[in-house]
């Protein structure tokens, strides 16, 4: 390996900065949102108007999934304005389009620690992010340097409640169909495979699994009218998610809490047996890790 030569860089303060001034700092978002550290996102809109309350300065949207997120860009220290219209924004654009999940992005020179733990209050009820942007130059050359201080609380997940409302299987028969909670219990056989000790456990929401008398949701099922939705509890691949597609199956999203939620029919469990069986062991291995 050839010697790498030490460089120092210069911080360079953007607040008040003639040149590189907020416009810049949006445009080179725009240009390459990657360097925020969010994800490979991409551009859906600069300096977005919003009804009776401004302009949004960068909405980014994930392509691979239902994910956007509402960027706010501060030169400086970040004060209550600017979480207030981080916020702000971020309500207007989840309301307007409910269909897709949002996160609030605060983006700025200096998060101090005062409001670094005032944006932590939200946290958790607001899906929010905070990153410290800093430009650095190094010769005739700049560049932007962003650090996330503060990451979207990971949600707990609706069946690690302590005390879910406990149903039995006829109030699941009812909702959905008779035929329809006989499909978890198929999936159920498919799991008794690499886990034979796990049993369904009908909650008022969904039905879950246990093991050994503990509860254990690497998969959980949502029986409906005409079909079950599986939510497997996994981390996110796009090889996983080509995998499904390919086999022709109702892959609905991704969600925030970490589980792909799949719509499966009568004929999608007898068809797809075995990659069935394959996808919830791979779940139940990455819950034991």
């Amino acid at each position: 390996m050839d010697n790498l030569k030490y460089v120092k860089f210069e911080r360079i303060v953007l607040k008040g900065n003639a040149e590189y001034n907020e416009t810049w700092v949006q445009s080179r978002i725009a240009e390459d949102p990657a360097i925020l550290g969010l994800g490979e996102i991409v551009l859906k809109d600069k300096e977005r108007m919003q009804p009776k309350a401004g302009r949004l300065d960068i909405l980014l949207q994930d392509p691979e999934s239902n994910r956007r997120y509402e960027i706010e860009v501060q030169l400086g220290s970040t004060d209550e304005s600017h979480i207030v219209r981080t916020i702000e924004y971020w309500d207007i654009e989840r309301k307007r389009y409910p269909q897709y999940d949002h996160t609030a992005v605060i983006v700025a020179e200096d998060i101090t620690s005062r409001f670094l733990n005032v944006i932590a209050l939200f946290n958790g009820f607001i899906p929010l992010v905070a990153i410290q942007m800093n430009a650095m130059r190094c010769g005739d050359q700049i560049s932007l340097v962003c650090t996330k201080v503060l990451d979207q609380m990971a949600l707990g997940l609706e069946e690690e409640d302590e005390q879910p409302e406990v149903v039995d299987r006829s109030y699941w028969e009812k909702r959905a169909t008779k035929d329809i909670v006989q499909l978890a219990d198929k999936l159920l056989e498919f799991i008794h495979t690499f886990a034979p000790s796990v049993e369904l456990k009908y909650n008022k929401f969904y039905i879950g699994l246990a093991q050994d008398g503990r509860t254990n949701n690497f998969t959980i099922f949502r029986p409906q009218k005409n079909a079950v939705r599986l939510e497997l509890r996994t981390s996110k691949s796009e090889e996983l998610e080509k995998q499904i597609s390919e086999k022709g199956l109702d892959l609905t999203d991704y969600t925030s809490w970490g589980t792909y939620r799949i719509r499966l029919s009568k004929a999608d469990v007898k068809e797809q047996s075995e990659f069935l069986t394959e996808l919830m062991k791979h779940a139940y291995e990455e819950s034991r890790k």
